[in-house]
């Protein structure tokens, strides 16, 4: 088994939003349910809140599907004509910037103590990422020891997961800005406060005391920051898992 994430990156057009919802959340969840490998899908709103304000922002919607294939090859296509259902019904603005990629995962999410156990996610934030060429184990290392461990402990932050871009795309095609994923789930009522606090640790003013490590210059500044708001109906949690009820029913080691 493998673990792989798909973002699907769009726009809706302007009066179909209350559509692409009800589709989703109904005869797409239905749709999922019969695929092989699939663990959760959810969908997320861009934010006003983003922590590099001069990153261009042309996606309104997220969503966010999690695999655990038990073959790759076969079972991560399949999604793509699931989600062509959307965009043939008109429910996927054609503007020219929806995208498709498909990452294979290092790892399921790993938590901090700022994880509140049985509270839904309030939203995710994705760095469409890059390394240095020759110098990736030096990234990995930096992001597994230190950075996933800095931007976890973020007030509103709580777990990390990553992935890089997988030689298995679902059509369409696009050229992808970035071979790394990092994904991160928050917890907050004010994402301000969290991305104004991230941004201070990270120039080591902020009021806690705490500053982040210099950044590795085995990342590449070729990256693009995106902030995400959860808006579907059933709960995301961090695990890869959506339950729509009482979480004291499904506990977790």
């Amino acid at each position: 088994m493998a673990l792989y994430t798909t973002i699907h990156l769009h726009n809706v057009p302007a009066g179909r939003e209350d559509d692409y919802a009800r589709w989703f959340d109904g005869p797409h969840r239905a749709a999922l349910a019969g695929l092989r490998g699939f663990v959760s899908a959810d969908r997320f709103e861009v934010t006003p809140q983003q922590i590099m304000a001069d990153i261009p922002q042309p996606w309104r919607f997220l969503s966010l599907y999690d695999f655990d294939l038990p073959d790759p090859k076969i079972d991560l296509p399949a999604l793509g004509p699931l989600i062509a259902g959307a965009r043939d019904g008109g429910l996927v603005a054609d503007d020219e910037t929806e995208r498709l990629y498909s990452y294979a995962m290092y790892s399921d999410w790993k938590g901090s103590a700022n994880w509140r156990i049985g509270e839904p996610l309030s939203g995710v934030s994705i760095i469409l990422a890059n390394f240095i060429p020759g110098r990736e184990a030096e990234y990995h290392r930096w992001y597994d020891e230190v950075h996933s461990v800095e931007v976890s402990n973020v007030p509103g932050h709580v777990a990390m997961k990553r992935g890089r871009l997988s030689d298995l795309q679902i059509e369409p095609r696009h050229y992808c800005p970035g071979d790394q994923l990092v994904l991160c789930a928050q917890q907050t009522d004010d994402l301000l406060f969290t991305v104004r606090d991230f941004s201070a640790r990270a120039r080591g003013v902020s009021p806690s005391g705490i500053a982040m490590a210099p950044r590795s210059s085995s990342g590449s500044t070729a990256r693009t920051v995106h902030y995400f708001a959860k808006i579907s109906g059933d709960r995301f949690w961090p695990g890869g898992i959506a339950y729509a009820g009482d979480l004291s029913v499904y506990p977790r080691d």
